[in-house]
This record gives C-alpha cells, sequence and structure tokens, in this order.
C-alpha cells in the first residue's frame, strides 16, 4: 500500500544530536514527516502516534534505556510500528536478536544515506499494510457483532459449509428457522454466499473456524 510521503511520520530515537539532525535533513528532503527524541524515555513521554504509517529509527545503545528495552515496552503496550534499529558493528549479533522479537530491518553505522531511505521505505509501506489489515478486521468484527448469539452460531456453521438440514439437527432448530437465521446474517454482513461470510469471519478473528 504507497502512501504520500507526507502522510507518514518516521519517529528518530536516538543520544546523538548530530545524527539526529541529519537523518532529519535526510527523512525530510524524500517529505516525510520527522519527530526527533533524544532518549527512549522521551520518546514514550511525548511520542504521539495518530493512525498513520509510521516508522521507529532506534539506536540499539543509548545510555539510559536502550533500544531493545524499548521495543519490549512497546510490544508490552500493543504499539506494532515496525522498527529500523542502528548498530555499531559490535552490535550485529543483537540486532539479530531484535528482528527476531519483531524489528522490521537494522543497519549498521555508519551507513549510506540510500540505505537508509530504502529501509525506512520498506518500514513504512509495512506500516500502511498494518493500517489497512486492522481497518479490515474492525470492519469485519463489527459486522459480526450485530449478530445474535444464535446468529453467530448459524453463522460460522454456514461459513464452515454445513448445509441448513445439518446445521438444524445440530442446534436442534427446524429448517426454516435455519433458513431466517441465514437470511439474516447474510443481510447484517452484506455478503451473498458461505464463502464470502468465510471471509468476512477470518479477517474477525483468523481461528473463528477452526
Amino acid at each position: 500500500m504507497n502512501m504520500p510521503p507526507d502522510q507518514c511520520t518516521v519517529h528518530v530515537v536516538d543520544d546523538d544530536s548530530g545524527l539526529r539532525r541529519s537523518l532529519r535533513f535526510l527523512l525530510e528532503s524524500i517529505g516525510w514527516k520527522v519527530c526527533l527524541y533524544a532518549s527512549a524515555e522521551e520518546f514514550l513521554e511525548a511520542a504521539e502516534l495518530p493512525p498513520e504509517p509510521s516508522c521507529i529509527v532506534l539506536d540499539i545503545r543509548m545510555a539510559a534505556m536502550s533500544g531493545l528495552e524499548l521495543q519490549q515496552i512497546l510490544h508490552m503496550r500493543g504499539i506494532r510500528l515496525p522498527i529500523i534499529f542502528m548498530t555499531g558493528h559490535a552490535d550485529v549479533s543483537v540486532a539479530v536478536q531484535a528482528m527476531k522479537s519483531g524489528a522490521a530491518d537494522f543497519i549498521e553505522k555508519p551507513f549510506k544515506d540510500q540505505a537508509m531511505l530504502d529501509a525506512v521505505a520498506a518500514a513504512v509501506r509495512k506500516s500502511a499494510d498494518m493500517l489497512q489489515e486492522e481497518r479490515v478486521r474492525t470492519q469485519a468484527r463489527d459486522m459480526l457483532a450485530a449478530l445474535s448469539p444464535r446468529e453467530r452460531e448459524v453463522a460460522r456453521l454456514v461459513a464452515l459449509g454445513q448445509p441448513n438440514k445439518l446445521i438444524a439437527s445440530g442446534l436442534g432448530i427446524s429448517e426454516k428457522t435455519v433458513h431466517i437465521h441465514r437470511q439474516h446474517v447474510m443481510e447484517k454482513t452484506g455478503v451473498s454466499s458461505a464463502a464470502e461470510l468465510a471471509r468476512v469471519m477470518l479477517r474477525a478473528d483468523p481461528e473463528s473456524l477452526d
């Protein structure tokens, strides 16, 4: 998913003021909005995270809280912004561990401008895709929330491909009642087939049809 640069924000967290300024100049040259933070603590206190594509360019080693510690805190808070770690040569093995914990990328200092621009562009695209997935998931959940408990039961069985007769037998109700519930489900979710209903349910919860 591509977004205009001025609708994307890059959060730079590094205790080196010179590097922060140079990164701002580099990233703003593309059109991205850039927010600078001198520490992980400052980011946690001051960062505003509106629902727009964003990423964090984060130094892995800082004087107080490390980049890895910030990554862990964000993970615990359910904040899923892609993180690009900046590392020194001795930190590469640590950065690999950060990638295993969900970081989007890592770049070894000193880095070439284009390497940073490419990494940020990929992270912003990933963020945009994640936001779109969340919007689709929320929309599907809202549709299913409109169903009654019985309609949800019927919807799940319909999505699993069960015919009305089998659903009626399993739920101890008449086929006519199943038919009525099925119609209500289709109307409330805006779908016209069992396959479309299954897609809505899986978007809302990938484990809903297990």
